[in-house]
């Protein structure tokens, strides 16, 4: 996530919902899965997760009989009662109003049938699909939808920009009102146009760090810290604790 900072105050702020775009994401917003690896996805926090098909995209266009979809979550916890967990009786799974401690391994397992012609002899067969979910302040493809929001990151960087404006403004008339009308006892002030500046800085909120080798899809995003690390302060690294054993720790125990 990028910032302006004016002075030694880090600015930022979050923005719109948006997910990772790979072949896997379908026009109807739905995430397939893979068998040969996780699929990686990157939700906006505190916003529902894109709709994830308990099935891969070739599969999706054949018939297949009697299907069966059995969902567990992180931790091996069973999906089925959780109020933030929707699961539909054709596999489709979103989870809503995401937060950190959601974040992890989602992994869904199908059954289905196949009957021999011949001989009419039935065969179920298993698949199952892995689905790696973080929760990700600036989630990819934010800007799709983010309209004229005044929480994204280009509003928020106007706004700033209009407040260094404002504050030249002010000493530039400070200066002019100090040399002209106060009583000339006071020391003068003395503004050199355009030489308040402003400058970029790069952070990620408390919890969340970024990581090129984890999420090399993704690497300039601000993702949650991974069990085993944490992150304290307004830093771009989640740190190393073993003693760490959620998402998005902000302190090492």
């Amino acid at each position: 996530m990028r910032a302006w900072a004016l002075f030694s105050a880090v600015l930022w702020s979050l923005v719109g919902v948006g997910t990772q775009r790979s072949s896997l994401f379908s026009k109807k917003g739905f995430v397939y899965g893979t068998i040969e690896q996780p699929v990686k996805i990157y939700v906006k926090l505190h916003h529902n997760s894109p709709v994830l098909i308990c099935m891969d995209i070739n599969r999706a266009n054949k018939e297949i009989v009697d299907p069966a979809y059995l969902w567990i979550g992180p931790n091996e916890n069973t999906l089925q009662g959780n109020r933030q967990i929707n699961i539909t009786n054709t596999g489709k799974l979103v989870v809503k109003d995401f937060i950190e401690s959601l974040s992890g391994l989602y992994t869904c397992t199908l059954s289905y049938k196949t009957i021999k012609a011949e001989t009419q002899e039935e065969t179920i067969i298993k698949k199952r699909y892995d689905f790696m979910i973080f929760v990700n302040p600036f989630a990819p493809g934010w800007k799709s939808v983010c309209n004229n929001s005044s929480d994204c990151e280009d509003a928020t960087n106007r706004n700033i920009l209009k407040a260094r404006d404002r504050i030249e403004e002010f000493f530039r008339s400070q200066a002019y009102i100090l040399h002209h009308h106060v009583n000339k006892s006071i020391p003068a002030m003395h503004f050199v146009d355009h030489s308040f500046q402003v400058v970029r800085v790069d952070n990620c909120r408390p919890g969340f760090g970024k990581n090129e080798g984890l999420h090399t899809n993704c690497a300039s995003c601000c993702v949650v810290c991974s069990p085993g690390t944490f992150s304290p302060d307004a830093d771009v690294t989640c740190q190393i604790c073993v003693s760490v054993h959620t998402y998005g720790a902000k302190s090492c125990p």
